[in-house]
């Protein structure tokens, strides 16, 4: 007797939960060769709004936690991948129409890059923060601080990597994200939410929407709440990406600009991801008093 398929409707992630969309509706999600695989919510306006006050109440916990917890925590996440490796591989090749072994090749670029960063939570401060020479009787410091609630749009075509590799370094120095995934690709950012509800990432830290960026991106950009926004994932799309720096500007917010074409996520990413979160604050102390 042949079985009916039971077919997956995946729901948003936001605050460490995983609601369905308000909006009450779906899209369709295909392989890279046009065939069925599930069902992915579709966000709304509604959705990202709950999704930035989720981010807001994260984040003085989170920005509060030391550098060194916040490593930990991200080896948490790195650990939990690999023990659902093949979960990753089946998404990563369905979505990017991979072969087994490119698919395998590409989670483990991804795990090792959320090991990278990792590693630089407890060591940007020296890098990028200094003492500053000054005349006068003065200790005078610069130190990083996260910005605050930063929407990051995911990059469309590298579905994994690309998504770990603008997710890792904003939430690294304390920042929290609300996330828009790619449109067709999805699935390995669901997957993903799934790995952070159970590892040790406070709900709210991280928030991943499914849908359209630009549908979901304009409010994103405009809302008043929202401190910066990364749009790699508008890469190309000039008009999309400009209307977006010019609603970010009504509260200035920082701004990660749309490349012209997605990057190849494979190469050294150095700290420009980490640091274009990051605010500067200086402080003067006077000496002997």
């Amino acid at each position: 007797m042949s079985r009916i398929d039971v077919r997956k409707t995946y729901k948003l992630y936001i605050g460490g939960a995983f609601p369905r969309s308000e909006s009450g509706h779906s899209y369709e999600v295909a392989d890279s060769k046009g065939k069925f695989v599930a069902n992915a919510a579709l966000a709304s306006r509604k959705d990202a709004r709950d999704a930035v006050v989720a981010a807001r109440k994260a984040f003085a916990g989170w920005s509060g936690r030391t550098a060194y917890n916040r490593a930990q925590i991200l080896y948490r996440v790195a650990e939990v991948m690999e023990d659902r490796r093949p979960q990753f591989v089946q998404a990563t090749q369905q979505s990017e129409g991979l072969s087994a072994g490119k698919a395998d090749k590409v989670v483990d670029e991804a795990i090792d890059r959320l090991v990278w960063y990792a590693g630089w939570a407890d060591k940007v401060t020296q890098v990028v923060g200094n003492a500053n020479p000054v005349g006068g009787p003065f200790f005078n410091l610069s130190t990083p601080e996260p910005t605050g609630v930063v929407a990051v749009l995911a990059p469309q075509a590298s579905s994994l990597l690309g998504l770990v590799s603008v997710v890792a370094p904003a939430i690294v120095t304390g920042n929290t994200v609300v996330v828009v995934s790619s449109y067709e690709r999805p699935l390995p950012a669901v997957t993903f939410s799934e790995v952070l509800a159970t590892s040790d990432v406070p709900g709210g830290v991280v928030n991943i929407l499914t849908g359209s960026a630009a549908t979901i991106a304009p409010w994103l950009a405009a809302h008043m709440d929202v401190n910066a926004i990364d749009l790699t994932g508008v890469a190309g799309e000039t008009a999309l990406a400009t209307e977006l720096e010019v609603a970010a500007a009504d509260n200035l917010k920082r701004v990660r600009r749309a490349p012209a074409t997605e990057p190849d996520w494979t190469l050294d990413p150095g700290l420009e991801p980490i640091t274009a979160f990051l605010e500067i604050k200086t402080v003067w102390h006077p000496i002997g008093v």
